[in-house]
């Protein structure tokens, strides 16, 4: 028996391959399957079940195309209702993969088709559990997702989850290893940490959510205290996975068609394309195609697309560095966004040799900032999260997340000059391009973030001030 994780930074996701005595099953897969495909060659070995352990909101997952080229038939848990074949396993059903056995445990409040599945092995040991979105490392799926579709309330959903939890996983050996479909950086919790691997037992000591005596009314309490509102894209990414999509082939094919510059401007137009530039932030800074938007590859890219382009149907054009057209291709897929027109030829720079125009950004080092900033004159604006920000921030800065500048563009005085920063530059390229796309040129962004500014003398608290708002 062989268990592999394989954990996609970008997405904070955990997609799982199992292998025994010639079968394997996979489970959770992403949009782009051919890396399975590879294993399964690799391995010599055939795949005779595809496990959902929900329907993803923040990933399109890749069940369709893989059971496509396998045959291998796609497994949900209990009450979902894909629009497509699939079996739809009663819980407690358990699926034979070679020597070793997986067992659905319906395991709704999350999603009420959530499952988790359990791993026994060829000794019939409970071995480990893929969790899904029901459990992290250091917490649970946030209930609020599904409240549409079962028709319930966030707290009626919790409530649901508690006892799943209690009475499907706590009750397993505190020794079955915990593999979860997310881990920190996914918007699917609120306190997951940083491994992607753990046990029962230590989940029990250490997951809030699991802590011995809590009450269900605890619980639903500490659950759906403190959620964020989910990103806009989650809802159409639910929908792609319960209903199919296109190929990832088919969308791949488009995004790779070239685009001359000469052409460019007139199909931009006449599609009504966002250009989306996915250089660095220090090379968009330096010039770039006017009215195009910068999301670095490098940095959290799909989630940051879906939470601020928000309409997956939205057609895009590409602008890219050279040799990084099918990876943009890829992370927008993953996330839906298969409207992707083609990308420009030659990139960037066949953009300036051609003669075009371009636009840049105000930025400045820290130190600059540091010489001609004065507080409580100067207005800066922190578009790092609520949480960033209160550990430590620029005296008299304002808090205006990145996640909600569609809300708060509307309160930009623009004729009123003010600084911008996040915490090393990536961000903060983001809201400069929102901002100058929408006419907004009053302003002046820092390079380095606040990461930079921490090394000047520039004054910084930790103290929040519930009442500042832009306008005050």
């Amino acid at each position: 028996m062989k268990i592999e994780q394989i954990y996609t930074g970008c997405l904070a996701q955990g997609a799982y391959y199992i292998t025994s005595n010639g079968e394997a099953a996979i489970i959770d897969p992403l949009r782009e399957v051919q890396p399975y495909l590879d294993r399964l060659e690799r391995d010599n070995v055939k795949l005779k079940y595809i496990f959902e352990t929900h329907f993803h909101a923040d990933f399109v997952s890749g069940h369709l195309d893989l059971s496509k080229e396998t045959k291998a038939p796609i497994v949900y848990g209990p009450t979902a209702k894909p629009e497509f074949d699939a079996i739809i396993a009663t819980d407690g059903q358990e699926f034979n993969i070679g020597k070793i056995t997986i067992k659905a445990l319906h395991t709704p409040g999350h999603t009420m088709e959530s499952t988790t599945y359990l791993l026994i092995d060829e000794n019939g040991k409970k071995h480990a559990i893929f969790s899904g979105d029901t459990l992290f490392i250091g917490d649970v799926g946030r209930p609020d997702l599904a409240q549409k579709a079962a028709h319930m309330t966030q707290e009626q959903l919790a409530a649901i989850l508690f006892h799943s939890l209690r009475d499907k996983i706590m009750t397993l050996p505190d020794d079955v290893i915990v593999y979860p479909a997310h881990g920190a950086g996914s918007a699917c919790g609120k306190n997951m940490s940083k491994e992607t691997v753990s046990t029962i037992g230590n989940q029990k000591t250490t997951n809030y959510a699991l802590r011995a005596n809590m009450t269900e009314a605890e619980f639903i309490k500490e659950v759906t205290e403190g959620l964020l509102p989910p990103p806009a894209y989650f809802g159409m990414n639910v929908a792609m996975n319960k209903q199919g999509y296109e190929s990832f082939e088919t969308v791949l094919n488009h995004g790779m068609k070239a685009i001359e510059v000469n052409d460019l401007e007139a199909i931009a137009k006449d599609s009504g394309a966002l250009i989306l530039d996915t250089r660095t932030n220090n090379l968009f800074a330096k010039g770039f195609i006017p009215q195009s938007i910068n999301i670095g590859i490098e940095g959290d890219f799909a989630p940051w697309v879906g939470a601020l382009i928000a309409d997956v149907k939205q057609p895009i054009i590409l602008v890219t560095e050279i040799d990084q057209e099918e990876e943009s291709v890829t992370r927008l897929s993953r996330v839906g966004f298969d409207n992707i027109i083609g990308h420009l030829k030659g990139g960037f720079e066949a953009w300036q040799k051609a003669g075009k125009e371009i636009d840049t950004i105000n930025r400045i080092s820290a130190e600059e900032l540091a010489k001609e900033v004065k507080i409580g004159e100067s207005k800066i604006i922190d578009v790092r999260k609520e949480t960033e920000y209160a550990a430590e921030h620029v005296e008299e800065a304002f808090s205006k997340p990145l996640a909600y500048i569609n809300d708060w563009i509307k309160d930009i005085d623009p004729k009123e000059k003010f600084y911008l920063h996040c915490a090393g530059g990536y961000r903060s390229m983001i809201a400069a391009s929102i901002l100058q796309a929408r006419g907004f040129r009053n302003f002046t962004e820092i390079e380095g973030g606040f990461n930079a500014i921490t090394k000047t003398a520039i004054p910084k608290t930790n103290f929040v001030c519930q009442s500042k708002t832009l306008n005050n």
